[in-house]
């Protein structure tokens, strides 16, 4: 499967999905969300995809925002569906079963930093910069970034960030909560896939219901019953019996996904 906007590569289990616009700044086209939509259902249908890296073609842009160019006709009624859609995609991105990393280089803005949030991690490169500076434009920001920017930084910082639509520096990011990690550039996609691999020695059934479960408290308010529900999921599962064995034996587990 092919997409006009991305470039996919799957290798020992983690497909790199690149935002193929660089002279675009990887700008979010509608065709990118729906390249994005189709990629991620890839994900959620093929076994052999075990996790996601999402990533910005070279080196001066992850994602510098929406394109700017398809703003032109928006009113009321396609503004709410232009919103509601790329909502839905993003939805689906931080709903995700399998773990999905934000490889982060140069800027992150607007949509861009809205589809970073989506993600279950980040990862920034040093030069990174991010923002949500739709108030310029006389818009807010319409993809989930009023509702996952307070889940990340607190309310306070959330709403200094989007009421100024200043950028922050990748440094000031991670004091902040937004991103997990800073490094060098050039190790972006190299610490991103060290997390990932991590990841994916666990037992696999596990991680996704974790996912499910930590979502649960943004989504219900309260991911107690969530959080039960999965723990005696992961009890009936023969991962477990195996990482119950493993850990009495004193061996490395070998975990089926099962």
């Amino acid at each position: 499967m092919s997409f006009e906007t991305l470039k996919l590569d799957l290798s020992g289990g983690i497909l790199t999905i690149t935002i193929n616009r660089e002279d675009k700044l990887n700008a979010l086209s509608q065709q990118t969300i729906k390249d994005l939509d189709g990629a991620f259902q890839k994900v959620y249908d093929e076994t052999e995809i075990k996790g996601v890296i999402l990533t910005g073609a070279g080196e001066k842009a992850f994602v510098a925002g929406a394109d700017i160019t398809e703003f032109k006709e928006l009113n009321y009624m396609n503004g709410r569906k232009f919103a509601e859609d790329g909502q839905e995609v993003f939805a689906k991105i931080e709903n995700c079963p399998k773990p999905v990393i934000a490889a982060i280089k140069g800027f992150a803005l607007g949509g861009g930093c809205e589809l970073a949030m989506a993600c279950h991690i980040r990862v920034a490169g040093s030069e990174a910069k991010f923002g949500q500076p739709e108030v310029n434009l006389g818009i807010i920001p319409g993809y989930g970034g009023t509702q996952r920017l307070p889940m990340l930084v607190g309310k306070a910082k959330a709403m200094e960030i989007i009421l100024t639509g200043e950028m922050i520096t990748a440094e000031n990011a991670l004091k902040i909560g937004l991103v997990n990690h800073v490094v060098p550039k050039e190790e972006v996609i190299i610490k991103a896939e060290e997390i990932l691999n991590k990841i994916l020695n666990k037992a696999g059934l596990a991680v996704s219901q974790a996912i499910e479960c930590i979502n649960a408290f943004y989504k219900d308010g309260d991911g107690y019953q969530t959080e039960a529900n999965a723990f005696g999921n992961c009890c009936k599962t023969e991962d477990f019996n195996e990482g119950v064995s493993a850990f009495i034996d004193k061996r490395k587990p070998s975990f089926k996904g099962k």
